[in-house]
């Protein structure tokens, strides 16, 4: 019987890990290759034998997606598996569309054939959207796990744009650790809230081979830091899935964030404090509608300003999280929301100062004016956007990033961090849905 020839659209993470699960050592299958978007400079590269496994003693080409259509046809491929995350069902289906025109199948792995089991209670945070608010989430479910006496080590979504065999197991626990394995910009933001905590975390490529690692801690909860708006890589015992009122619908309307939504044990509809009535209104139905077994948290963000007086008349430039900004659809953060707040004079458009790859971001997502995204897939992004952000004729410069900027980047002129921290309104909240998860697992 001949294999089925595969073809795995990706953007380094999702698409690696169903090739792990699912395909890496099943015959039945010949993964001809896979493609690549959303996150600049990872195409054109192989999946290295290293990982590969013994069926690729070559390694696996990583083409661009915009190609796909060319290589089904070439290399005559039976099915296309979308493993990407944060799309909306129309581009879901219009991707669809265009691979059934192409004569191959469409394919979209589930959680049956992609999660794996772990010997510890595992909790995720998940989102129906990126820049919902999974990272404050997670510190704060991490905080109470600890402040009860319990030992967690955290597992975060994959974020390998390096080296892909050096990068197959990563473990975090201090701040050298982010200096060994040569971090990017995203990979600090995820990582850095844990190692303050005192807390360890993975990532990598290999997720079968990082969860024995971290059952090898001892910890009591293993805590599912999830990317994007993807389910989790393993069987979870508490999901939580976090909505954003910004976007209200987003929740019933992206890839695969409705999943998480429906599949979910708690629902956190997050920043009610900057909603609109009517779209916490929205998202509500649409949990109800679709999740009426959930727990639902409302929550807020509230921002932190280092010295907010500071912002006052100032001329600013506001610098976001860049994956929350460009596929995450947002167009402010928590720095704009700061510069309104406390009265700026101007939001300085940072356009006519942008270098290199961030000219091309601004091309790619023009729903951006006001806002820098703190892009940084690799050292020459980094400094690209250190020289975008050091040309700006500005006074003062908002972060509004996870992690503060200025630990990674040099920048010429005053700058402010804009912090934020989950807190929950009301009750039910995390103390009630931990204590009750601490019980039942006997924890």
């Amino acid at each position: 019987m001949d294999k089925k020839r595969i073809l795995i659209l990706g953007a380094a993470g999702r698409d690696f890990h169903n090739f792990n699960t699912y395909y890496r050592d099943n015959e039945e299958f010949e993964v001809v290759a896979f493609t690549a978007t959303q996150i600049p400079g990872i195409e054109d590269k192989k999946y290295p034998a290293e990982l590969a496994g013994s069926l690729y003693p070559n390694g696996i080409p990583i083409y661009t997606e915009k190609d796909m259509e060319k290589i089904i046809s070439e290399h005559v491929i039976d099915q296309v598996v979308l493993s990407y995350s944060d799309l909306s069902h129309q581009y879901v289906m219009e991707k669809a569309e265009t691979v059934l025109a192409s004569g191959a199948d469409f394919l979209l792995l589930g959680p049956n054939k992609t999660m794996l089991k772990s010997s510890k209670p595992i909790i995720s945070v998940c989102a129906v959207r990126t820049g919902c608010g999974k990272s404050q989430t997670t510190r704060r479910v991490l905080d109470i796990l600890k402040a009860k006496g319990k030992k967690v080590v955290s597992i975060r979504h994959p974020m390998p744009y390096g080296d892909l065999v050096a990068q197959r197991v990563q473990r975090f626990a201090d701040y050298s650790d982010l200096e060994k394995h040569n971090c990017t910009i995203e990979e600090r933001e995820e990582y850095e809230p844990h190692i303050d905590r005192g807390s360890i975390i993975y990532a990598g490529v290999d997720y079968e081979a990082i969860l024995r690692e971290a059952e090898r801690e001892d910890a009591d909860v293993i805590l599912w830091d999830g990317g994007n708006n993807d389910f989790p890589f393993y069987k979870t015992d508490l999901a939580i899935t976090v909505a954003d009122p910004h976007r209200p619908g987003h929740e019933v309307s992206y890839y695969p964030g409705m999943a998480n939504l429906i599949m979910a044990d708690v629902v956190v509809i997050n920043k009610m404090e900057t909603a609109s009535a009517e779209g916490i209104e929205e998202v509500r139905k649409n949990i109800s509608s679709h999740n009426h077994d959930a727990v639902v948290i409302d929550a807020a963000s509230p921002i932190m300003v280092e010295d907010s007086k500071k912002i006052k008349g100032a001329r600013v430039l506001v610098v976001e999280d860049g994956p929350t900004l460009t596929h995450g659809d947002m167009r402010y953060g928590a720095a704009w929301v700061a510069a309104k707040k406390f009265g700026a004079s101007e939001i300085v458009d940072p356009r006519p100062f942008a270098i290199g790859s961030i000219v091309e971001t601004y091309k790619k997502f023009p729903h951006l004016e006001e806002i820098l995204p703190a892009m940084g897939y690799g050292d020459k992004q980094m400094k690209e956007l250190e020289q975008t952000i050091n040309s700006a004729d500005v006074d003062l410069v908002l972060i509004g990033t996870p992690i503060d900027l200025r630990r990674v980047v040099s920048i010429n002129k005053p700058a402010l961090r804009i912090g934020y921290e989950l807190q929950e309104i009301g009750k039910p909240d995390f103390e009630d849905v931990l204590t009750d998860f601490i019980a039942r697992h006997k924890i």
